[in-house]
C-alpha cells in the first residue's frame, strides 16, 4: 500500500517536474524577447519621433511622445524583472519542488489537496500546483495535526478539517522517502534533516519548522517579540524565516532595506548570509553592534570583541561597567542632556587658516540667545543657520586679506579658465576682475568651514561626555551600584587617560553616542520597520534602550539564550525585566523555546548538566556517542589524544572545530597541530570566513555557529574556575551537533565537577 502511494506521488512529481521544465523554457524565451525589445526601444528612442519645440502645441506633443516612449520602456523593464523573479522561483523549485502535502476540507466544500514548497507555482490557467510555505493556508502544515485546524487569513480565521499530512524528502526529481504523520512535523522528518552534516553556511529550516517556531515566524502584532531559546533550539533559523515571511506578507510595502539584523560577529553574519537568498529574498541590512557604533564614532578607537573578551576587569571596574550598562545610566544621560538647555553646552572655536574665525564664546552666546521653547535640536539648527549667515557676511571682508591677494596673483591660466567658466568673458576693469576671482577663491575656501558647521564640528562632544561623567554623582545614586564618589572619580580619571589617547571602551561608546544624539536632536532612523537582535544576552540594558531610540518606528524581535552570556555574564539574567520597561507590556510577547535540536541527546544532556538551570532544556531524541573526556597530567599527552580524536572525526566525515578559550590559546594549539602535520584553519578575527575541514577558533567567535564535532580545548581549572565562566563553558560545548570531546590538563575545571559520570566517557 505504501509503495503504491509512493508510486502515485512520484507520478505527480514527474508531472510537476515536466511543467517546471516547460515554465523554465517559456520564461527564458520571454526574458530574452523582452530584453531585446527594451534594447531596440532604447536604440530608437529619439528616431521614432521628431523633436519640435517651435511653439507650445508642438512642445506638448513632443513631451507626450517622450512620455509614451518612456512608459513603453518602463513596461518592458517591469515585465523583464517579473519574468526574472519567476524564473528564479522555478529554478529553485526544480531542485526541490515540494516537501509537504495536505488534504483538507472546508465546511461542505469538496476536499482539497495542496502541495507546499519554497515558492508558489501555477499552471498555464493560474491554478496553484505548489503553494509558498509562507502563504496563509500553509500554516495548516506547521500549526496542527489531523482533525480541525484554524489558520489566519487576510479575511479572518478559517477552520478546516485536515485528513492527511504527508512529508517528503526529494532529491534529483525522485522521492527518496515520504512519511504520513499526525504530528506538526514528524520525528522521522526531523531525524532525516538533523542527521545531516554541518556546513560553512546555515541552511533554511522551512521543511521542519515546529509549531512554536511558526508562531515566531508569523507574528505580526507584537511590538516586542522576545525569544528565549536554549542552545540549538532553532531560534536564529526561525527568525531568519520570520524575515522571509514578513517580506512576503508585506510585499510592496516592506523592502529588505527596512529590516536590520544585529549579529554577534561578522563571522556569524557570513554564516547566515545564504538563508534568505536560498528562500528567494534579498538579505536584510546586517551589522554587528560594534560596526553600528564605530561607523558613527570617527577618529576614536572603540574596544573590539577581542579586547572586550580578553580584558581582565578589577572588582571596581566590573561595578562601573555594570553601572554604565544600566537603564539608570541611560536615564541619567537624558536628565543631564536636559540641563544643557539652560547652560553648560560645550563648543569649539571655528578656525580658518590657524586663526579663530568664530569663537566658542560667540557660538555659546548665539546658542543660548534663543528662548526656553527651543529644545537642543532646534537650538542647534538655529545656531547653524546663524553661523552660515555670519560666514556669508564675512566673504567681502575676507576678500581683502593678504592670502587672497597672493592667491589671485598666483592663478595659472588653466585655473583662470576654470574659474571663469560661469563668469563674464570680459571685465569692466582690473578691480572688477580682482573681485570676481577673489570672491571665487574665498567662497571655495569657506566651503570647508560650511561643511564643519553642517557636521556639528563646533560641538565639543568629547569635552561634553567628560563633563557628564564628572556630573554622574548628581544624576544618580552611585551607592545603588556599590560605588563611592571617590571610586567613581578615580574611574573618570582613568577614563580620561584612555580618552586622550582616543580610546573608548564598549561600555562608554553607547552613552557617548546617545549623548551626542541628544545634543543634536537626532530622531533616529525612522524608515526602519523591523529590528532583529541576536544573542541578546550579550547586550546591556543601555545598549538596548539606545537601539530602541535609534529605531523609533520599528518592531523589535530579540532572541538569545540567557544561559550563554559571554560578555555580560550574570547580569544577563535581569535582562528580560529591563527590556520589558522599554516596550508596551500589552504589545510584548515572550516565546520560550526549550527543545534543543542541534545536538544529539547525549551531547544535550551533558551540556544541560553544566548549567545550574539546565532542567529547562529538552533534548531531541537523536542518538550519538557519549561526550568523551581526556584528562592528562601533561599537555603533550593531550596532543597525542587530540590527533587521534580528529582522525576519528575525519573518518566519520565530520567537520571538527577545536574551540579554545582565548585567542592566544587558539594560536598555541593551532601551532602545535601544524607542527604535528595536521592541517587546520585558524580563525583569528571575525572578518574571516569559515573554511571546510578542521578549524581552530577562540570561544567568543564561536557564537551561534555549529559543527559536527567539537573539541573543547583545555577545560581545566586554570581556564574555567569562576562561577561566571559556567555560561561560557556551556556555550562552547553546545556548538557540537554529533560529537563532543573535552581535553584538560593537569586538572579538570571545577565547573564540570557536578556533571554526572554516566553522561560522559573518560578515556
Amino acid at each position: 500500500m505504501a509503495d503504491q502511494a509512493q508510486a502515485l506521488e512520484q507520478t505527480h512529481l514527474d508531472s510537476i517536474m515536466t511543467q517546471l521544465g516547460q515554465a523554465d523554457k517559456r520564461l527564458t524565451a520571454e526574458i530574452e524577447r523582452t530584453k531585446a525589445e527594451e534594447q531596440a526601444l532604447n536604440k530608437n528612442f529619439f528616431s521614432d519621433f521628431s523633436i519640435n519645440l517651435t511653439n507650445d502645441a508642438e512642445t506638448i506633443e513632443t513631451a507626450a511622445s517622450i512620455q509614451q516612449q518612456q512608459q513603453m520602456l518602463d513596461e518592458r523593464s517591469n515585465s523583464w524583472r517579473q519574468s526574472t523573479q519567476q524564473l528564479a522561483t522555478v529554478r529553485r523549485l526544480t531542485v526541490n519542488p515540494f516537501f509537504a502535502r495536505i488534504d483538507f476540507q472546508e465546511g461542505v466544500a469538496k476536499p482539497e489537496t495542496i502541495y507546499i514548497g519554497l515558492g508558489s507555482f501555477t499552471d498555464a490557467n493560474g491554478k496553484f500546483l505548489i503553494y509558498d510555505w509562507r502563504a496563509p493556508i500553509s500554516s495548516i502544515y506547521y500549526d496542527g495535526g489531523l482533525g480541525q485546524v484554524t489558520y489566519r487569513t487576510p479575511d479572518g480565521p478559517q477552520t478546516v478539517n485536515v485528513d492527511l499530512k504527508r512529508q517528503f524528502v526529494i532529491k534529483d526529481g525522485q522521492i527518496e522517502t515520504m512519511f504520513d504523520t499526525t504530528e506538526t512535523i514528524g520525528d522521522q522528518m526531523l531525524l532525516e534533516v538533523l542527521g545531516e552534516k554541518s556546513d560553512t553556511q546555515m541552511k533554511s529550516i522551512v521543511t521542519t519548522i515546529q509549531r512554536e517556531q511558526n508562531q515566531i515566524i508569523r507574528d505580526t502584532t507584537a511590538e516586542l517579540l522576545f525569544v528565549q531559546g536554549a542552545a540549538g533550539s532553532g531560534k536564529t533559523s526561525a527568525v531568519l524565516q520570520r524575515v522571509a515571511y514578513l517580506l512576503y506578507r508585506y510585499r510592496g510595502n516592506l523592502t529588505a532595506s527596512q529590516v536590520i539584523m544585529f549579529s554577534p560577529n561578522q563571522l556569524f553574519s557570513d554564516y547566515i548570509g545564504n538563508v534568505l537568498p536560498e528562500l528567494g529574498e534579498q538579505n536584510m541590512v546586517q551589522f554587528t553592534y560594534y560596526q553600528y557604533v564605530t561607523r558613527r564614532v570617527p577618529n576614536i578607537d572603540v574596544q573590539n570583541l577581542f579586547s572586550q573578551f580578553e580584558r581582565v576587569l578589577s572588582p571596581t571596574a566590573k561595578k562601573v561597567a555594570r553601572l554604565k550598562g544600566s537603564l539608570a545610566f541611560f536615564e541619567a544621560t537624558g536628565r543631564y542632556a536636559a540641563t544643557l538647555e539652560a547652560a553648560g553646552m560645550r563648543f569649539r572655536d571655528i578656525k580658518f587658516q590657524d586663526r579663530v574665525f568664530i569663537s566658542k564664546k560667540k557660538i555659546a552666546e548665539i546658542f543660548y540667545s534663543y528662548n526656553e521653547n527651543y529644545h537642543l535640536g532646534n537650538r542647534l539648527a538655529a545656531t547653524k543657520e546663524r553661523l552660515i549667515n555670519m560666514l556669508n557676511r564675512r566673504v567681502d571682508s575676507e576678500m581683502r586679506a593678504t592670502w587672497v591677494q597672493e592667491a589671485v596673483e598666483g592663478l595659472s591660466d588653466e585655473r583662470i579658465r576654470e574659474l571663469q567658466n560661469d563668469g563674464p568673458s570680459e571685465f569692466k576693469d582690473a578691480d572688477a576682475e580682482y573681485k570676481f576671482f577673489a570672491r571665487k577663491i574665498v567662497m571655495d575656501a569657506f566651503k570647508q568651514i560650511q561643511t564643519a558647521i553642517v557636521r556639528n564640528h563646533f560641538l565639543n562632544v568629547r569635552g561634553q561626555y567628560l563633563a557628564f561623567l564628572r556630573d554622574v554623582g548628581t544624576q544618580l545614586d552611585l551607592a545603588a551600584f556599590d560605588l563611592s564618589q571617590t571610586e567613581w572619580e578615580a574611574e573618570v580619571e582613568a577614563f580620561l587617560t584612555d580618552f586622550r589617547a582616543r580610546q573608548l571602551t564598549m561600555a562608554d561608546a553607547t552613552p557617548y553616542l546617545y549623548l551626542y544624539d541628544l545634543m543634536t536632536g537626532r530622531h533616529g532612523e525612522r524608515n526602519m520597520r523591523y529590528v532583529f537582535i541576536d544573542e541578546i544576552q550579550d547586550y546591556t540594558p543601555f545598549q538596548l534602550a539606545y537601539l530602541r531610540t535609534s529605531f523609533p518606528k520599528a518592531k523589535f524581535t530579540l532572541l538569545g539564550d540567557l544561559n550563554q552570556a559571554i560578555f555580560t555574564k550574570s547580569d544577563s539574567h535581569t535582562l528580560i525585566q529591563d527590556v520589558a520597561k522599554l516596550f508596551d507590556p500589552a504589545k510584548t510577547r515572550v516565546v520560550q523555546l526549550t527543545q534543543s535540536y542541534r545536538s544529539t541527546r547525549q551531547v544535550t544532556e551533558f551540556t544541560k548538566a553544566i548549567l545550574r538551570s539546565g532542567q529547562q532544556i529538552e533534548a531531541f531524541d537523536r542518538q550519538g556517542p557519549l561526550p568523551v573526556l581526556y584528562l592528562r597530567d601533561q599537555v603533550q599527552d593531550l596532543m597525542a589524544a587530540l590527533l587521534k580524536q580528529i582522525q576519528i572525526d575525519n573518518d566519520a566525515k565530520q567537520t571538527t572545530a577545536v574551540i579554545a578559550k582565548t585567542l592566544s590559546d587558539a594560536e598555541a594549539i593551532h601551532a602545535a597541530m601544524k607542527a604535528a602535520g595536521l592541517p587546520a584553519t585558524l580563525i583569528r578575527s571575525e572578518n574571516q570566513r569559515l573554511a571546510a575541514g578542521v578549524i581552530v577558533v577562540p570561544s567568543y567567535l564561536a557564537k551561534g555557529l555549529e559543527f559536527d564535532a567539537v573539541i573543547l580545548w583545555q577545560a581545566n581549572a586554570e581556564n574555567f574556575h569562576d562561577e561566571d565562566e559556567r555560561e561560557l563553558l556551556y556555550t562552547i560545548a553546545s556548538r557540537a551537533m554529533h560529537r563532543l570531546t573535552i581535553f584538560a590538563s593537569p586538572t579538570l575545571s571545577p565547573l564540570l565537577a557536578d556533571v554526572p559520570h554516566d553522561l560522559y566517557e573518560e578515556k
